[in-house]
């Protein structure tokens, strides 16, 4: 089938006085399911859609040709007043798609601007003005993959970072780190955190049934430190193994377990062999479905994340919306988005790891606080706010390039 670049197919409803945003939906495809750029990528685009009518922007999506529809993307991308999804089969050729069939397409749709929700995607300046979501500069401070993938995604990060017309990050920390890293002016970042989906994530107990059938399913028999996340060298989960052992070490009698909730990512075997040796149980679940995953994090007696890099760590909101105690890394961004409430520990030091861990187990009092404020702080992450602040940007530079 020809890969040519298609041209495009306008909808007669489109209005002339409206300014076109092309949005980026490469995210949305598998390469990135089971990843927080998925989940932010859908609800941004969810809620863009809902909001572009009454800031008179024409929203257009780009979605991959029938019969190739993710059919549970489907009512994300239907038509609706001011947001037209336009057809094209370039999507399903993630390279070409990436590097220049994007850019090429956008250019012929005469597009006045483009959002990417990632910096996967190649906008050659002076080609098409864009807007790209930074949301971390970890391929530059820590390894991701291969040297090859590293080096790529290092390339994307600088040319969205250089040639963007305007940057939208996750955190304060990571706009400090992009000025630092890339050399850009402030002016050109803009801080817009991410939401958070308090119809599934909330303090609501969950159903005994239900969450008795996931932990079964799971092979989960007792009480439980949670963490979720793809497994990868940023998340710092070989220590978080090592601080959980340490912990059994010094309290033989406790029956706990360790679960580590989400996909494998890259260079992961020192964490699958670390899991398989030593005291107490360490259940890895893999990948797990929306429900499954607000089921367990609801069950979490704890929920830990020791990373040593995040961009804004959406499953550390998740859990302090379920009302989980939680307690996380000194490191990067995470006390400016838990907002300095939780416990904190040197990501570097299994004794610290543990020691903290013990010490909101061992405290009731502690937990019930950690709850609370942690409750207070994640009510402060809501998609609709974290859309309306990304239309007034690409407002903002629909209006610088005008």
């Amino acid at each position: 089938m020809s890969t040519a670049i298609e041209q495009p197919q306008v909808a007669e409803s489109l209005s002339t006085a409206s300014r076109t945003i092309a949005f980026d939906t490469w995210c949305l495809g598998a390469y990135a399911r089971n990843h927080g750029v998925h989940v932010y990528a859908g609800k941004l685009l969810e809620h863009l859609r809902m909001i572009a009518p009454q800031h008179e922007i024409e929203l257009a999506p780009y979605v991959p040709r029938a019969p190739h529809k993710a059919a549970n993307d489907a009512n994300l991308l239907a038509p609706a007043p001011g947001f037209h999804p336009r057809e094209t089969r370039l999507l399903r050729y993630s390279r070409l798609w990436r590097f220049g069939g994007a850019c090429a397409l956008a250019a012929i749709h005469k597009v006045d601007l483009v959002f990417s929700p990632h910096c996967t995607t190649l906008y050659v300046k002076n080609t098409v003005p864009a807007v790209v979501t930074i949301h971390d500069v970890i391929p530059t401070r820590l390894p991701w993959g291969s040297r090859r993938i590293t080096a790529t995604l290092r390339f994307c990060s600088w040319s969205a970072a250089r040639f963007s017309r305007a940057i939208i990050t996750v955190s304060q920390h990571s706009k400090n780190d992009l000025v630092d890293v890339y050399g850009i002016p402030e002016s050109k970042v803009f801080v817009v955190y991410n939401g958070c989906d308090h119809s599934v994530f909330n303090p609501v107990p969950a159903d005994p049934e239900r969450l008795g059938e996931v932990q079964h399913r799971f092979e989960i028999s007792r009480p439980y430190i949670f963490h979720h996340g793809a497994i990868k060298p940023n998340k710092n989960l070989k220590r978080l193994i090592e601080s959980y052992r340490l912990l059994i070490e010094r309290n033989r009698n406790l029956e706990l377990e360790l679960v580590l909730a989400g996909p494998l990512g890259w260079e992961y075997e020192d964490v699958l062999t670390a899991a398989n040796q030593g005291l107490g149980r360490v259940i890895l679940t893999g990948a797990v479905s929306l429900e499954d995953l607000a089921m367990l994090t609801k069950g979490a007696t704890l929920a830990v994340f020791p990373s040593l890099y995040e961009g804004f760590c959406l499953p550390m909101v998740e859990a302090m919306a379920c009302g989980v105690p939680v307690i996380a890394a000194n490191s990067s961004c995470l006390p400016e988005i838990s907002g300095g409430v939780l416990r904190y520990f040197d990501p570097e030091s299994v004794e610290e790891m543990s020691s903290c861990i013990e010490e909101a187990l061992e405290n009731q009092d502690l937990r019930r606080e950690l709850s609370n404020k942690g409750q207070a702080r994640a009510r402060q992450f809501d998609w609709r706010h974290c859309a309306e602040e990304t239309m007034e940007v690409l407002k903002k530079q629909l209006a610088n390039g005008s």
